[in-house]
């Protein structure tokens, strides 16, 4: 969108920090199906600049998949981020690590009802260009964070609660419908057929693959790290948009690495078995050098049960769009056809099965713990 100096409709005033007078508005790219976001615009003044971000309170039932909420702990709770970044939990979470969140300009509620939050505008490389390594890295860091938080995820009443599964009831899952029969369409032919059993059967047993995900070690997580969301600014990692963040399984953020790093087709696909090693291998590093001393292997079926649970829907929903001849779409990035779609998801919806396989003994071990204890 073409930059304009008019500050968006019913924002407050240009922060004084950035000067008297607007020398340039850009709108910038985002979940535009999100309730919880007004808009995001990058702003600049005469004496510097800064991104606004505008929070939309409920406003009657939602038309998408992306619903929000006064409930403090619902997953999409309209001022979560807010208070995330005025409170100081974003800067604090995994500072210690060598993670920083942007520094707030200034924070504020508007007379319609709206809040506005004004932050730093990091300059530097973003995640999507960042080579497997230097992701690698960031994992490593958040590993370290999150071992402080092992066990002990702070009581704070706006972290949310039971997001994963809020997030499959609420969210895109909800989008979903696939008929039986189009797992064997002759357009899909290219997913093993392994693979394509593995995603139908993930699809049916998505909430058992939750539960194993629930149970798995608690921790402070920020639940929507992707690349979108990195930022290396001279060496230092730094994560955006805490609008999720709470309470959350030890390798559930590790697990939406790595999918949502290949899910919009903005990173090369040839990159997944590397990225998904070493983010791995690195955050369980990170984990110890942080002081906690729990089993890698259950980390390791977190991932697994994790990025089942949330990504169960991917493949039905590619599947169906791609039977019907719509090209896979999202905020960021539109296939140009639908063999594309079907070519660039192989890999990685190959994972996803992959992991649901890992993951299902546990689903049985899990129920029939269950079962014996409500035996006689």
């Amino acid at each position: 969108m073409t930059p304009t100096t008019t500050l968006p409709p019913g924002a407050s005033g240009l922060p004084r920090a950035l000067g008297g007078a607007v020398v340039a508005v850009e709108a910038l790219r985002h979940n535009q199906n999100n309730d919880a976001t007004g808009g995001i615009w990058r702003v600049r003044g005469d004496l510097g600049g800064a991104v606004l971000k505008v929070f939309t309170p409920p406003g009657g039932v939602s038309a998408g998949f992306w619903p929000t909420s006064d409930d403090p702990a619902h997953w999409n709770h309209w001022r979560r981020e807010w208070l995330a970044y005025t409170s100081g939990l974003a800067a604090s979470a995994y500072g210690e690590a060598g993670i920083a969140a942007p520094a707030v300009v200034e924070a504020g509620a508007r007379d319609d009802g709206l809040l506005e939050l004004w932050l730093e505008d990091v300059e530097g490389a973003d995640g999507f260009s960042w080579p497997v390594p230097r992701l690698a890295r960031f994992a490593y860091e958040l590993g370290a964070g999150q071992a402080r938080w092992a066990g002990r995820v702070p009581g704070t009443p706006w972290l949310s609660r039971g997001w994963l599964e809020q997030y499959l009831a609420q969210g895109p899952a909800r989008s979903v419908e696939v008929a039986d029969s189009f797992w064997d369409h002759p357009r899909v032919a290219v997913w093993p057929e392994r693979v394509r059993h593995g995603l139908r059967r993930l699809w049916h047993e998505r909430e058992r693959l939750t539960a194993v995900a629930r149970a798995a070690e608690r921790t402070l997580c920020h639940l929507d790290v992707w690349p979108a969301n990195l930022v290396d600014r001279q060496g230092r990692s730094v994560l955006l948009d805490w609008s999720f963040t709470g309470e959350g399984a030890l390798g559930e953020d590790v697990a939406n690495l790595i999918v949502d790093s290949f899910a919009d087709g903005l990173m090369d696909v040839a990159l997944l078995p590397e990225l998904a090693e070493t983010v791995t291998e690195g955050y369980l590093r990170g984990l110890r050098d942080g002081g906690w001393s729990g089993s890698g292997d259950r980390v390791r079926a977190a991932v697994a049960a994790c990025g089942a649970a949330k990504y169960s829907w991917l493949g039905p929903a590619f599947l169906g769009r791609v039977v019907r001849e719509a090209p896979g779409a999202s905020a960021y990035r539109r296939d140009a056809s639908v063999e594309e779609t079907v070519e660039r998801l192989t890999g990685l919806l190959t994972l996803v099965a992959d992991w649901a396989a890992t993951a299902r003994p546990q689903a049985s071990v899990s129920r029939s713990r269950l079962s014996g204890a409500s035996s006689p």
